[in-house]
């Protein structure tokens, strides 16, 4: 983004009209919010009419909708023509356009029917009629859907392209596998930059003030998760002077708890990506991972557990380091899972901060079960 602002800021006027009209009109909507606007009024007015008109449905449409993924650069044909006709048409192509698997079937009304795949044409008998050959049980898909739901259709049925029909049944435009791949890269790289709590417009070409200032709110609580989880430690000061052993067991209980809290967050996003979770399994989803941080809290736990003992050769230290294992593991795993849960609820991205919020209060719960038991039972 920071290379295509500074070269759009670069350019002169001449220069950037010249340079969008040499694109695909999808491509010029994607162009559209970065250009300035007497750029865009002179595309729209050298634009051929129905150009005009695909390039302002396109740009009506939010980023995150099937509309913004859609072109127009397509390849349809009638169902009463034969293969014949269908050959001939697509000779009349210097190049068909990118992704073109299937040639989509419209009626006179231009209302969608189906698909005719490529090898199909090659393959049969010329004067076949698109109508015997086409496949009419084809996913259909929608300008005002999610493109997530795009996605996930073209992940499950191996698509290379489907057709975007309107309301009234017409074909509309397609969708090509190109693009809904560039729009699962641009979310995993959103979703990683969410995750460490930085926002999505960071780019590693921005100037370093934007990019410094990109990061301080979450360090700012980062900042104030720290001075919390040393107050924790503060309230413990005569535990810790009596027993200077608790002091470097620590960030082990902490450290632990947090990777594990991370790699159940990891999955949960993930999973809530590809719609695996719902009302019916979520709490079925939780009590699994409850069990898998236990279990992991039960077998970690009692290997800190034998390494404190050996180390201080004090048994008791080597039950409170398990158990504070188990319970700040099991404390992770809530988290892991409710902050992701909590966000898609209150309908933000569900890993935004996550790894900020999980560090902080595995940090400071994992300081605080520690400390306390070793103060009911060590000292």
């Amino acid at each position: 983004d920071a290379v295509r602002e500074s070269l759009i800021a670069s350019m002169s006027r001449d220069e950037l009209v010249g340079a969008t009209e040499q694109l695909d009109t999808d491509e010029i909507a994607d162009l559209a919010p970065d250009l300035p606007q007497h750029v865009i009024r002179d595309v729209f007015k050298s634009l051929p009419i129905e150009e005009r008109e695909q390039l302002r449905a396109a740009m009506s449409y939010p980023e995150d909708s099937v509309g913004a993924l859609m072109d127009f650069n397509m390849v349809h044909v009638r169902e009463d023509v034969t293969l014949e006709a269908v050959s001939r048409y697509l000779r009349r192509f210097d190049e068909l356009p990118d992704h073109t698997d299937q040639v989509f079937v419209v009626d006179r009304d231009e209302r969608f029917k189906g698909v005719l795949p490529i090898n199909l044409i090659v393959v049969n008998e010329p004067d076949t009629e698109v109508g015997q050959l086409m496949i009419t049980d084809v996913v259909k898909l929608h300008p005002d859907e999610k493109a997530e739901l795009a996605a996930q259709a073209f992940e499950r049925y191996d698509l290379v392209s489907a057709p975007v029909v309107d309301e009234d049944g017409k074909l509309f435009g397609r969708v090509t596998v190109n693009v809904v791949l560039d729009y699962i890269r641009e979310e995993s790289d959103t979703e990683l930059l969410n995750q460490a709590g930085l926002l999505e417009e960071e780019d590693i070409f921005a100037s370093v003030w934007k990019s410094a200032q990109n990061r301080w709110a979450w360090l700012a609580l980062n900042l104030a998760t720290a001075f919390f989880a040393s107050r924790v430690i503060g309230e413990f000061e005569q535990t810790i002077a009596q027993m200077v052993a608790l002091a470097t067991l620590m960030p082990i209980v902490a450290g632990i708890a947090g990777n594990s809290a991370n790699q159940t967050t990891t999955i949960i996003i993930r999973s809530l990506a590809l719609g695996q979770i719902n009302q019916g399994n979520a709490k079925r989803l939780m009590l699994k991972e409850l069990a898998i941080s236990g279990l992991n809290g039960l077998v970690w736990g009692g290997f800190a557990g034998l390494f404190a003992y050996f180390l201080y050769h004090n048994v008791a230290l080597g039950v409170v380091m398990t158990a504070a294992m188990m319970l700040n593991l099991t404390l992770g795993a809530l988290v892991g899972i409710g902050i992701p849960l909590m966000m898609q609820r209150l309908g933000r991205d569900p890993a935004i901060g996550a790894s900020v919020l999980l560090t902080a209060i595995t940090d400071s719960g994992g300081f605080f079960i520690f400390l306390g038991l070793a103060t009911l039972f060590l000292i």
